[in-house]
């Protein structure tokens, strides 16, 4: 069983529709949580104006009876209340498209006569659909006591030194802060980083940090490259507008040091096998290891800058300045709900896939016997083998 999901709609047309496939039947779904998770979104210093004008709400119209799935796909629309500003206006010519963004790549793949459809699809107002996906698959892995968090760790030049707050900590410490970092010191000055970088007419980039505990032992696969668990993560981050690196653990810190420094040794109290240490951030051989996954998601300054940059008028065929559309200066704090849904969305999907299952009864039950970190549950025999025989027996 796998999950899947399409997300359709443009920054201002009526709304944002998304399809969730692959959940089981009996999950229970409370919409305050998914609206929450979307208010979530809309919250952070640095957000541009078209925050205070959309108040999301989601609308369940599918897959979902009674307060709980059915088992067949889960299809909802969150409206985009800034259409009706739109809505019938005639809306000038858009030739001049901007440094870092869709509008010259979208125009030239899709043969656009404007570059407004380009924009209109790229822009990160798509992401609320998979903050609405990401609080549905949030719902189910509680049932398996599984959760994901995230926050910031890096805006610009500034970067929060965390290691010493404990993990959970870092989660609720960062909602607290309007950056969402869990450092309040290293907060303070984030946030003066970003009004300074507002009066300069430009924009900040950052790192995020998601982490998801609770995750047991044998999600994913080296079998095949595709169903490596690290690869599947570091994709569906990087699927996100703005993001253009992904890391597991400390993977770039890591290159710096000798295998015996980067490695987690194996240690064993009682018959549990543990580890002191989480360098591999969680994902050995492209499987969850047991530990706290670990990722790193960095994001680009955004692409759109009050200050005008250099391009070409596509039309006129000469240089010109970009022309502003409203935006964010710095999206780092509001993309942290969008890094987790993307990290909840590929960790469910690889749990159903280890379970099976076509309801919550069924696929608690399997989890309850999932092999765990312990000596009793390893089949190990200790006994030789012979590694491709010269000749099958059979055949003889």
């Amino acid at each position: 069983m796998s999950i899947r999901f399409l997300t359709s709609g443009e920054s201002h047309g009526p709304g944002m529709v998304a399809i969730l496939e692959g959940l089981p039947a009996g999950l229970e779904l409370s919409l305050k949580k998914i609206n929450s998770e979307l208010a979530r979104r809309q919250k952070g210093f640095g957000a541009g104006p078209r925050m205070k004008i959309e108040t999301d709400r989601v609308e369940i119209i599918g897959g979902y009876m009674e307060g709980k799935t059915t088992g067949g796909p889960i299809s909802f629309l969150i409206k985009n209340r800034d259409h009706e500003k739109w809505k019938g206006e005639e809306i000038p010519p858009f030739t001049a498209p901007r440094p870092g963004h869709a509008d010259l790549t979208g125009v030239i793949k899709y043969d656009f006569n404007d570059l407004r459809p380009a924009l209109e699809r790229a822009s990160a107002r798509e992401t609320a659909a998979r903050v609405a996906a990401g609080s549905i698959c949030k719902q189910f892995l509680e049932l398996f006591d599984i959760q994901a968090g995230g926050y910031v760790i890096s805006i610009g030049d500034i970067n929060a030194e965390v290691e010493n707050i404990p993990l959970q900590e870092r989660i609720s410490l960062a909602e607290e802060s309007p950056v969402r970092c869990p450092d309040q010191i290293i907060s303070n000055q984030m946030e003066a980083r970003i009004r300074s970088i507002m009066k300069e007419k430009d924009t900040l980039g950052g790192v995020i940090e998601v982490i998801a505990l609770g995750v047991p032992p044998g999600l994913g696969s080296y079998i095949q490259w595709d169903h490596r668990l690290d690869a599947r993560l570091c994709a569906a981050v990087m699927s996100v507008q703005a993001i253009k690196g992904c890391e597991i653990g400390p993977a770039f810190e890591n290159t710096r040091f000798p295998g015996t420094k980067v490695h987690d040794p194996i240690n064993l109290k009682g018959k549990v096998l543990q580890r002191p240490s989480n360098r591999a951030g969680g994902i050995e051989g492209g499987i969850s290891n047991g530990m706290p996954i670990v990722l790193h998601a960095a994001m680009k300054p955004i692409a759109t800058t009050l200050k005008p940059q250099r391009t070409v008028d596509l039309f006129e065929g000469n240089e010109v300045d970009t022309r502003y559309e409203r935006s964010d200066f710095c999206p780092v704090p509001r993309a942290v709900p969008i890094i987790e849904a993307m990290v909840v969305i590929t960790i469910a999907e690889a749990l159903l896939e280890k379970l099976g299952g076509d309801n919550i009864t069924e696929i608690q039950d399997r989890f309850s016997r999932m092999k765990k970190n312990c000596l009793d549950d390893i089949s190990v025999d200790g006994k030789g083998h012979v590694f491709w025989p010269a000749s099958n027996p059979e055949d003889e």
